[in-house]
């Protein structure tokens, strides 16, 4: 996975739950990171051949017996340290200080008094000044490792940013790589370009002759490569991708399961078959899905009847083709990335067949990632470079079983087209009101409820709707998007009008914890 031609930043990761925000920062500004543990051994690291390390935040505490260590190595490669809050911790440790649990523990937005210079923090933070970062700490620092000098300071950190600018290491108690530290990004991208001299070079332009090329290197100059197109994002952009490097050679199937949104089908066939003459197979499975759903109204049971359906249809349709040599996923980064655990060890948490629901070990093919080096917005970026549409590229998440998990109890084939009614409806609106690439995902659900209304001068008795949309990072956590109450009685008054089969709307307004995105 690695980038020789590139600058490249190593994150060495102690379990902190934004360690991933650290590389998507160094991304953005054009520098080439990976994620490993903590436990990677000093010749792996010196083989990667870093331009400077950075150790995360972590869980543990550095009184613990048995707390994590990076290695010592690491200390003596003659590049940049930067150590993030524990990352700084064990830093101090290892090199001479010393650390203790404290009482005044910090949590959530503080300020630092800024009381020298330093080239972390270079025409960012001036002597005397005051700044707002974002803290997450109970240990700290009560005598610095011989070469250092205090930059900043807090009423919980008296050593809140430290440097040895002699030997470029430095340390902060804070989180620069959060949203909430104003200045983080400006002081992470002085570390990269200032302290480590990288040139930013890494780009979606880049990235994409780089990985025609590896592609083609692997396939070779016959091979055959299937690949599982679902519409969404992952799979189009690695479709697209693969189809410029291997041409002919490529053939997507689409199982249509009849769980998509509204239209969703036709898009997929008249994007690739007709704007980018990408061989597609489109198998209209409908029939077969929904009638395997009937009766059922178990949510596990549907996710694994819509599994087992989806391998053995791609299968078939595979067969029919007369094999290929590989099989193409839209595997992404995090799945890929080996986490670490509270406990402190590694945990590899790779996701095996991401996009095509884990095919039979049987189907003896070698495998093609092209994304398993980017987080999901670089994803988007090389869709666009690659000049994918805008509805696909920007397209919110959507889960593999489709609508069949937004519909609560049996699945029917009217219980879809009436769903797929009430969310094109509200997806309408968001995009009226501007507010779609504001929302990270927004849907409705089909209650297996229903209620008494008064429709013209009759009285009804329909089904209930939800409608669920959500600000999020990373699909984690996530918080109501507010709506004004003249959009949801708006959208409200639609749906009712223009579904037949619906004569209530309600609004989800639960957030993640303590409730899931979806409804099942």
């Amino acid at each position: 996975m690695e980038h020789p031609h590139h600058d490249r930043v190593l994150i060495l990761d102690f379990g902190s739950q934004v360690t991933q925000l650290i590389a998507r920062r160094l991304r953005e500004t054009g520098v080439y990171c990976e994620i490993w543990p903590f436990t990677a051994s000093a010749e792996r690291i010196a083989g990667f051949a870093p331009r400077g390390i950075i150790l995360s935040g972590g869980p543990a505490s550095t009184s613990d017996a048995g707390s994590p260590r990076a290695a010592q190595e690491v200390f003596g490669m003659g590049v940049p340290v930067l150590g993030i809050c524990y990352g700084q911790m064990t830093m101090a440790l290892q090199l001479g200080g010393k650390a203790e649990g404290s009482d005044h523990r910090e949590f959530g937005a503080a300020d630092v008094d800024v009381f020298g210079d330093c080239a972390l923090t270079s025409g960012i933070w001036a002597p005397g000044a005051r700044e707002r970062v974002w803290m997450s700490h109970g240990d700290r620092i009560i005598e610095l490792p011989p070469g250092f000098r205090v930059v900043a300071r807090s009423e919980g950190a008296p050593y809140a940013l430290i440097a040895d600018d002699e030997r470029r290491f430095y340390g902060t108690m804070f989180h620069p790589e959060v949203v909430h530290t104003p200045h983080g990004a400006a002081l992470l991208r002085n570390f990269t370009h200032g302290v480590c001299g990288c040139t930013g070079d890494w780009t979606m332009a880049g990235f994409r002759a780089e990985e025609i090329a590896r592609i083609r290197a692997k396939v070779g100059p016959e091979g055959r490569v299937v690949c599982g197109l679902s519409g969404g994002v992952d799979s189009s952009v690695a479709a697209v991708l693969l189809h410029e490097a291997i041409g002919d050679r490529l053939t997507c199937i689409f199982v249509d399961h009849g769980l998509l949104r509204a239209g969703e089908a036709d898009q997929v066939v008249a994007t690739f078959r007709d704007r980018f003459n990408i061989k597609l197979v489109h198998r209209d499975a409908r029939d077969l899905f929904l009638g395997q759903l009937s009766g059922v109204t178990d949510p596990e049971q549907k996710r694994k009847i819509i599994g087992r359906l989806f391998i053995e249809v791609f299968e078939e349709e595979q067969s029919i083709l007369g094999g290929a040599d590989f099989l193409a996923q839209g595997t992404l980064y995090p799945d890929v990335i080996e986490s670490v655990s509270a406990t402190g060890g590694p945990s590899v948490t790779i996701k095996s067949h991401h996009n095509v629901g884990g095919l039979p070990e049987h189907m003896r093919m070698g495998l093609v990632e092209p994304l398993r080096e980017l987080f999901k917005d670089e994803v988007r970026v090389l869709g666009r470079e690659l000049g994918l549409p805008e509805e696909i590229v920007g397209r919110h998440p959507f889960p593999g079983p489709g609508m069949a998990i937004r519909i609560p109890g049996e699945v029917t084939a009217e219980r879809v087209a009436i769903l797929q009614k009430a969310d094109l409806i509200f997806l309408d609106e968001i995009r009226k009101a501007g507010l779609y690439d504001v929302i990270w995902q927004a849907f409705a659900v089909l209650l297996p409820v229903r209620t008494v209304g008064v429709m013209g001068d009759g009285r009804s008795y329909d089904f209930a709707c939800a409608l669920r949309a959500v600000t999020s990072t990373d699909g984690m956590t996530a918080e109501v998007y507010p709506f004004e109450m003249a959009f949801l009685t708006r959208t409200s008054g639609r749906i009712v009008n223009e579904v037949r089969g619906i004569n209530r709307v309600t609004y989800d307004i639960t957030s993640k914890p303590p409730g899931t995105i979806e409804w099942e």
